[in-house]
């Protein structure tokens, strides 16, 4: 799990998002619509079923690549927002604001997320149950950054890595 610590509520997100990718551990998320695509960071197709209710009951299955993508898209980014579920959960002290300067709260945070981690690797008793259809296939970070030519580049690569994927994924749920 990655976790960027230290930003204020009212911060706007795309200060946050620009700060957590140009890291050096660079972080990777689904994206939304709200945000074009970039490195390390795809956005479902516009204008195309996305949110999982739009895909929930017989016959809604996705009827083309782009659908297919954007519905394993919403999948993905269901799972980041449950792991916030989780995380309040289990430290009930994030329900509500703690009562501690703000540089104490994002030291806090981080504190919990390595003991969340600990635990989940230490306590065989602490284990959430994973679908095996729910793992994603990585692609090595060296293959990433030479796919991506340039900055003034960037989104056209972006938009066809993401078509190829969306096509990969049809071809394969079609065979």
């Amino acid at each position: 799990m990655y976790v960027l610590s230290g930003w204020e509520g009212s911060a706007h997100d795309s200060k946050v998002l620009t700060d957590a990718l140009t890291r050096e551990n660079g972080l990777k998320v689904p994206n939304d619509c709200g945000y074009p695509n970039r490195r390390q960071f795809l956005a479902p197709f516009r204008g195309t079923r996305y949110h999982l209710q739009d895909f929930a009951g017989q016959g809604r299955d996705p009827n083309n690549s782009k659908e297919l993508f954007n519905l394993r898209h919403a999948s993905l980014r269901n799972v980041v927002e449950r792991i916030f579920g989780i995380f309040k959960s289990r430290f009930v002290i994030f329900k509500t604001a703690p009562p501690f300067p703000f540089r104490t709260q994002a030291k806090l945070v981080l504190a919990c997320v390595g003991l969340h981690n600990f635990l989940r690797k230490e306590c065989r008793s602490d284990e959430f149950p994973v679908d095996p259809e729910d793992e994603i296939r990585s692609f090595e970070a060296e293959d990433v950054e030479q796919y991506f030519a340039s900055q003034e580049q960037q989104r056209a690569n972006a938009n066809a890595w993401r078509d190829t994927i969306a096509s990969n994924m049809w071809n394969d749920a079609m065979n």
